[in-house]
C-alpha cells in the first residue's frame, strides 16, 4: 500500500478551488425581498471527522442531534427586490445556518443556527433586519423538519426532551446471538446503507428521534402541546387551527430505512389534542422493486394549500402492486374539517399518481405516469364537484423533452401557501418550461388556456443567453424576475419589464477568470444504428486545432435508458450556460491542456417488449465508438490519447468500456458499483431482480469481465458511501480482482467521504490523482 499525505492539485486548480462559492438567492413568497445565502463550497476533513451514528438509513451527529450532512450557510443578506445593495443582519460570529422557513406573510424568515451543543431557533424580520434568538439549542432535527410556522407570530418546534438523560451505552458483552427470520413472505429491498443492526441501535434510534412538540411565539415563550414521541413531521393547516402529525413506531427493520417504518398519521387541534386518526400504516417491507410500486394504504397525506383546513391523500387501488391487472391504480381523496365525515374521492387514475397542484375551489391539476410505457398525463379536475368529468390537458412520453409543456407557475395564496397562478380573468395559467428543441435549449413562459387548451408564447430566451423565469410580479406577466447567464457571463438575477432594458438585481463575478476563454460547443453525431447522439465538447482556453493539433482527451460519461430511439436522440443540454469547474469536476483538466467530451449521450434503448439492459454492452460500445470517431475526425483527439471516466453509474460504464473495447487508454472510475450480483433486487433503470434476468446482471457486471481490462485504471471511492448499491466493497473487490490478474490499477479510499466528496482535502486530492493519472498514462 502506498503511504501518502493529502496532495494539492497543480495551479491554477488549487486557486480556483479556494475561490468563493456561488451564492444562493431566495425570493420571498410575497415577492418583496431577495435573500442572499453564502455557503462554503467545501468542508474541512475535520468537520467530516466529527462524531456520527448510522441510524435507519441516515447519519446523525449525536452532538447536535441533527443530520450529519445537511446544507449549512454562513451568512444571510437581505434587500428589497429593487434595492441596489444587500444588507447584513446581526448574527453570532461564524454562524452555521440551516432549515430556513418563510412565515406565511413572507415578512419573516425562521432558521436554525448550529452551535457546539445543538440547534437554536432564530427569526429575522425582513423590513427591519431585526434578528432574535427564540430558543436555546434544543431543537431536534434528527429526522424531519425541526420547525414550521403555525401562524405569522407562532411556530411549532420539535424539542429534545429535557428528561431524556445520557445516550444509551452499548454493552461490550453480547446478551444473545443476532437472529433474523422470514416466514415465506416476499420482502425484496434495494441495498441500503446505515441501517439498524441490533436492539441497541433500535434504542439509539428512539433516543435521538424522540421529540416533544412545542409552540414558540416571537417573544420566545414556549408551550409543550405534544409529549415526547417519535415525530416524523408536524405540519400546521393553512389556517393554523390543526396539525397533521406523523409519528413512527415499532416494529423497526434491519433491511430498510426509517421511511419504511410503521407510521401513524393523526390530526390534532392547535392545542395538541387528538381530533382523528387518519392512518396507522404497518412496516412497508413487502413492496415490489418495480418502479411503479408504492406503499399500500394512505400515502402523500398533506393539507390543501388553497383551503383553510382540508386534508388530501392518495390511496393505491391495486395494493401498490403494478403487476396487478386493474382498471385504476390510484385514487385522490379529500377530507374537510372538522374531519368527522367520510373522505370524498375526487379522482382516480389509470397510471400511478405523480403530483397534484391546487389552484382554487374549482381547479386543480393532477399528474399520472407509468414507467414501463414512459407515459405521463396531466388532467384538470374540479375539486368542488367530483362529478365533473376530468379534462385531459397533456398526454405524452416523459422521455420526450421537446414536447414538455412546462410546469405551472405558482403564487402566494390566501393562506400563505403556494397555489397555481391564474391570469386576471381566471381562464388561463402560466407554464414555465425548459425549452429543449432540436436547435438547443431555450426556456420559455407560456399562457395556457384551460378551456381551449390554446398556448400563447409570452417570452422565450434567445442566444447568447440561457435565461429562465423565476417568478411573475404582475397580473399581465409583463414584469418578471429571471436568472440569466451565458457562456461568458455568470448567472445573475434580473428584473424585466416588457421591452425595457432589464434591471440587474445581483452582480456576481466570474469565480475562475483563468478559464474565461475556454471553448464550449454542443456537438452532434450518429450511432451506427442511426440513433442521434450529442455531447458537450470543452477545449482549453485559446486552443486552435489548426495551430495546436490533437489534444489528449477525456470522456466523462453517464448512460441513460430509453424506450424510444427517437427520444433518445433529443438534444437536452443547454450550451449557453456559464461553465466553470467546481468541487471535483473533470473540467479542471482543461487547465492542464486536455480536451473534455462531457456527457456524450449513450442511450440504452429497449423498444416494445425488449428491456434496454438486455443489449446494454452492445449499445454502450456503439455509443462510445461514435463519440471517438467524431473527435478523431474533427482532428481534436489522437485515438491513442483518449481516456474515459465517470462517477457512480458513470464509473460502472467506464470499467465496462475498458473491458469490452480498446478505445480508451486509461480509465478513472469514482464511487461505482461493478458486481451486479451484489445489487440483486434492481439497480439504476433495471426493475427485474437477479433471478429474473441473471444473464443481463452477469453480462453487465464489469467484475465478470475484469480479466479483459488492460488499460491503466484509477479507482476512487468514499469510505462512508451511503448511496444504495455503491458500497465501498464494490471498488475494493474490483481492485483485488484486477490486482490478482496483473492489471495496472490504483485504489484510493477517501476517509469519511460519502458518495459525493465534500472536504477540501479529499476534493483536492481527487483532482491531484486525476491529473497525475492522465499525465502519466495519457499525456
Amino acid at each position: 500500500m502506498t503511504t501518502l499525505t493529502w496532495q494539492s492539485p497543480p495551479p491554477p486548480i488549487n486557486q480556483i478551488l479556494d475561490a468563493p462559492a456561488p451564492t444562493t438567492v431566495l425570493l420571498s413568497p410575497n415577492q418583496e425581498w431577495l435573500v442572499e445565502l453564502e455557503q462554503p463550497l467545501l468542508s474541512s476533513i475535520a468537520e467530516l471527522a466529527e462524531p456520527q451514528i448510522p441510524l435507519a438509513g441516515f447519519l446523525l451527529n449525536p452532538r447536535t442531534n441533527a443530520p450529519f450532512r445537511y446544507n449549512q450557510y454562513h451568512s444571510i443578506k437581505i434587500k428589497a427586490v429593487c434595492s441596489t445593495t444587500f444588507n447584513d443582519i446581526s448574527l453570532p460570529e461564524n454562524p452555521r445556518i440551516s432549515f430556513l422557513k418563510w412565515a406565511p406573510d413572507g415578512e419573516k424568515l425562521a432558521f436554525t443556527i448550529t452551535t457546539d451543543s445543538g440547534l437554536e431557533l432564530w427569526v429575522v424580520e425582513l423590513a427591519t433586519l431585526n434578528t432574535k434568538r427564540l430558543t436555546e439549542p434544543i431543537l431536534n432535527a434528527a429526522y424531519g423538519a425541526p420547525h414550521r410556522w403555525l401562524s405569522n407570530d407562532t411556530l411549532i418546534c420539535k424539542f429534545i426532551s429535557t428528561e431524556r438523560g445520557e445516550a444509551p451505552i452499548k454493552s461490550p458483552i453480547p446478551t444473545a446471538p443476532m437472529i433474523e427470520e422470514n416466514l415465506g413472505r416476499k420482502t425484496p429491498s434495494r441495498t441500503y446503507t446505515n441501517l439498524l443492526e441490533s436492539p441497541h441501535d433500535e434504542t439509539l434510534f428512539e433516543y435521538y428521534i424522540s421529540s416533544s412538540l412545542n409552540k414558540v411565539t416571537l417573544d420566545g415563550k414556549s408551550t409543550q402541546i405534544v409529549s415526547p414521541r417519535l415525530i416524523d413531521e408536524a405540519r400546521p393547516s393553512p389556517d393554523g387551527n390543526y396539525i397533521l402529525l406523523t409519528t413512527l413506531h415499532r416494529p423497526f427493520s434491519y433491511q430498510l430505512p426509517a421511511s419504511y417504518f410503521p407510521k401513524r398519521i393523526e390530526i390534532l387541534n392547535a392545542n395538541g389534542e387528538l381530533v382523528r386518526e387518519i392512518a396507522d400504516l404497518p412496516l412497508a417491507d413487502n413492496i415490489s422493486i418495480k418502479f411503479d410500486a408504492v406503499r399500500p394504504g394512505k400515502r402523500r397525506v398533506f393539507w390543501r394549500p388553497d383551503q383553510a383546513c382540508v386534508l388530501h391523500w392518495v390511496e393505491a387501488l391495486d395494493e401498490g402492486d403494478p403487476t396487478r391487472d386493474v382498471n385504476y391504480r390510484d385514487a385522490l381523496f379529500v377530507l374537510d374539517a372538522p374531519f368527522d365525515k367520510e373522505p370524498k374521492q375526487l379522482w382516480q387514475c389509470e397510471y400511478r399518481f405523480q403530483h397534484v397542484a391546487w389552484g382554487r375551489e374549482d381547479v386543480a391539476l393532477v399528474w399520472e405516469k407509468w414507467f414501463d410505457s414512459r407515459k405521463q398525463r396531466v388532467w384538470r379536475i374540479n375539486p368542488q364537484n367530483s362529478e365533473t368529468p376530468p379534462i385531459l390537458l397533456f398526454d405524452r412520453s416523459f422521455e420526450d423533452k421537446y414536447n414538455d409543456p412546462g410546469v405551472p407557475i405558482s403564487t402566494h395564496g390566501k393562506y400563505g401557501r403556494d397555489v397555481i397562478r391564474f391570469t386576471e380573468d381566471g381562464s388561463s395559467i402560466y407554464l414555465n418550461g425548459r425549452g429543449a428543441s432540436p436547435l438547443g435549449v431555450y426556456p420559455f413562459l407560456d399562457k395556457f388556456n384551460l378551456d381551449t387548451k390554446q398556448r400563447t408564447r409570452l417570452w422565450q430566451c434567445e442566444d447568447p443567453y440561457f435565461e429562465s423565469v423565476i417568478d411573475i410580479l404582475d397580473s399581465e406577466a409583463q414584469t418578471l424576475i429571471t436568472r440569466r447567464q451565458s457562456q461568458t457571463e455568470p448567472p445573475n438575477y434580473y428584473l424585466k419589464n416588457g421591452n425595457t432594458e432589464p434591471v440587474l438585481l445581483t452582480n456576481y463575478q466570474d469565480p475562475a477568470p483563468q478559464l474565461a476563454q475556454l471553448q464550449k460547443e454542443l456537438v452532434q453525431y450518429q450511432r451506427a444504428d442511426g440513433v442521434k447522439l450529442s455531447a458537450t465538447l470543452y477545449l482549453p482556453p485559446n486552443y486552435d486545432v489548426n495551430r495546436d493539433g490533437t489534444l489528449p482527451c477525456v470522456f466523462w460519461v453517464y448512460p441513460e435508458e430509453f424506450k424510444d430511439r427517437e427520444f433518445a436522440g433529443q438534444v437536452t443540454t443547454a450550451t449557453n450556460t456559464f461553465s466553470r469547474p467546481m468541487r471535483d469536476s473533470v473540467l479542471f483538466l482543461l487547465t492542464q491542456g486536455y480536451a473534455i467530451l462531457s456527457g456524450p449521450t449513450i442511450p440504452i434503448v429497449g423498444e416494445g417488449d425488449t428491456e434496454p439492459n438486455d443489449t446494454y454492452v452492445e449499445q454502450l460500445i456503439a455509443g462510445a465508438e461514435a463519440a471517438v470517431n467524431y473527435v478523431v475526425k474533427r482532428g481534436i483527439a489522437d485515438p491513442n490519447r483518449i481516456g474515459i471516466g465517470g462517477h457512480s453509474y458513470g464509473a460502472f460504464t467506464t470499467v465496462n468500456l475498458l473491458a469490452h473495447t480498446n478505445l480508451f487508454k486509461i480509465g478513472i472510475a469514482r464511487s461505482g458499483a461493478y458486481n451486479r450480483t451484489l445489487t440483486p433486487f434492481g439497480f439504476q433503470g433495471e426493475q427485474r431482480n437477479y433471478w429474473e434476468a441473471a444473464d443481463t446482471y452477469n453480462n453487465m457486471s464489469p467484475f465478470t469481465h475484469a480479466n479483459k481490462v488492460k488499460a491503466p485504471l484509477l479507482l476512487i471511492h468514499g469510505e462512508k458511501d451511503s448511496n444504495p448499491g455503491t458500497y465501498p466493497l464494490q471498488t475494493e473487490r474490483l481492485y483485488e480482482a484486477l490486482k490478482g490478474l496483473g492489471a495496472t490499477v490504483r485504489y484510493v479510499v477517501l476517509p469519511y467521504e460519502d458518495h459525493g466528496y465534500r472536504s477540501h482535502e479529499a476534493v483536492g486530492h481527487t483532482l491531484w490523482e486525476m491529473v497525475n493519472w492522465c499525465d502519466k498514462y495519457l499525456k
